[in-house]
């Protein structure tokens, strides 16, 4: 790829992956935790490098050795790219669940409200329609600025993005100064990365260090690791149902929409969602306010609201006879029971759910979802979500073994699972498909295969009409 010319836009011209190095790159090797980049230096200049960045050893070209090559590699990028994407409004969203469904929800209003606007994060990287795929839900620091640059290519005024706790603690996002940050909660999860939960905390943390200085921080309020949000250096903005700045008020749920009320200034709002659930509220709300404090009227932004959908997996309904089922990405205790918790709200006759918990990650939370899920459910099928090189008979053993209930079968192959629990539907009951939502993937072992349980919901009922 060409370097940078003054006056236009070009591609990232330094790479941490081999694979993507074109003639005229410089290969920075970067260690990992389960890889070593200098482990392809050789297959980088084969590929074309022109230089070599890395922290040992002797090559055939041009060298540099330095003490850690990603902090050599930020700070390049930062030095040599920031400039060009500053003028960029930058949104960031962190939480342990909602993330997803609150960027691409606000990535949605930004532009019906004509302000051109890009989504960065677990479904993928949007502007417009979706353009790729994306690994992990905050890519490298290098993939961000060639997406960043291509926003600004294409007249991007804001970037709404996911920012995990893994991109905060491993530097991904080092050097992007953010506008907006949002807070959405804290549950456990990723224990087995962090270690305990006051690390995961403190890494969520640094994302309200990285506001610009006339930025916003937006704290749900509701959640009980909220006062650790609000930094007395920030413009703080609170939401909620407890006391805040734009505080719910009421509610009205319905499978199919949502109608909530919330004040703010000492004037009442009523807005309309066409999807359901209390948890959506959060995610919706938390939109708002950053619609509001870019200086749109309410008015304004209560006219679109109807027009906004959820993103693919999430809350995902498939009507059956006079049932539902609903295919979400819940894979942590706290959305799992949020999800029943609203199925409950809408239950006439049976619920069921299909669930499992994936293989080489957060053991600790399994029999958690495994006790949810029965004490919520009058039905529930566990089965394989993921296992990866784990064996799947310990994974449902961590699931089950601390069962109160009874009322469960295991059946590890997903897609007779999803077959049985429609074949269970009969009276205005619901299904509840949960864990991989938007993912179009099994992974057992080294083998990944095309699987989306959407997808095999909608195969299945053709089959049988």
């Amino acid at each position: 790829m060409m370097n940078m010319l003054k006056g236009e836009l070009s591609n990232i011209n330094i790479k941490a992956d081999s694979r993507k190095i074109e003639k005229g790159d410089i290969f920075v090797a970067i260690k990992g935790k389960t890889y070593d980049g200098h482990n392809y230096i050789n297959e980088a200049i084969k590929n074309g490098a022109s230089k070599i960045v890395c922290e040992y050893g002797k090559y055939n070209i041009d060298t540099i050795i330095v003490n850690n090559t990603s902090d050599y590699l930020n700070k390049y990028l930062t030095d040599n790219y920031y400039k060009e994407i500053e003028n960029i409004t930058f949104i960031g969203v962190t939480g342990t669940n909602g993330k997803t469904t609150t960027c691409y929800l606000l990535y949605q209003m930004l532009n019906k409200l004509g302000v051109k606007s890009a989504y960065i994060g677990t479904i993928g990287f949007y502007i417009d329609d979706k353009i790729k795929e994306l690994e992990r839900t905050t890519p490298e620091l290098f993939e961000l600025y060639e997406m960043f640059l291509e926003c600004k290519n294409k007249n991007v005024e804001v970037v709404v993005m996911e920012v995990s706790s893994h991109s905060l603690e491993l530097g991904r996002v080092y050097g992007i100064k953010y506008d907006y940050a949002i807070f959405t909660n804290l549950t456990e999860e990723h224990l087995a990365f962090h270690g305990n939960m006051e690390k995961y905390l403190n890494s969520k943390l640094k994302l309200f260090d990285k506001l610009k200085d006339n930025g916003y921080a937006i704290v749900n309020v509701d959640n009980e690791y909220s006062p650790d949000f609000l930094r007395t250096n920030n413009k703080n903005i609170t939401y909620g149902y407890k006391n805040s700045d734009y505080q719910i008020e009421n509610e009205k749920l319905n499978i199919s929409n949502t109608v909530f009320s919330f004040k703010n200034n000492k004037k009442i709002y009523t807005v309309k969602i066409n999807f359901p659930g209390k948890y959506n509220i959060y995610n919706f709300i938390s939109g708002i306010i950053v619609l509001n404090c870019m200086g749109y009227n309410m008015d304004s932004i209560i006219k679109i609201t109807e027009q906004i959908k959820l993103p693919k997996g999430r809350t995902d309904i498939v009507s059956y006879k006079n049932s539902v089922i609903i295919v979400d990405y819940a894979h942590t205790p706290d959305a799992v029971l949020n999800i029943l918790n609203n199925g409950l709200e809408f239950k006439k006759n049976n619920i069921y759910t299909i669930l499992g918990c994936g293989g080489g990650r957060d053991k600790s939370k399994r029999g958690k979802m495994g006790r949810i899920a029965t004490e919520l459910s009058d039905y529930v099928i566990f089965t394989n979500d993921n296992p990866r090189f784990e064996d799947e008979k310990e994974i449902m053993n961590d699931i089950v073994c601390d069962l109160k209930c009874n009322n469960y079968e295991i059946l590890y192959d997903r897609k007779e699972a999803i077959k049985k629990g429609v074949n269970l539907l009969e009276n205005e009951d619901i299904l509840f498909i949960l864990g991989k939502g938007h993912e179009s993937y099994q992974i057992i072992g080294k083998e990944k295969y095309h699987f989306d349980d959407k997808e095999e919901v909608n195969k299945y009922i053709e089959g049988i009409k």
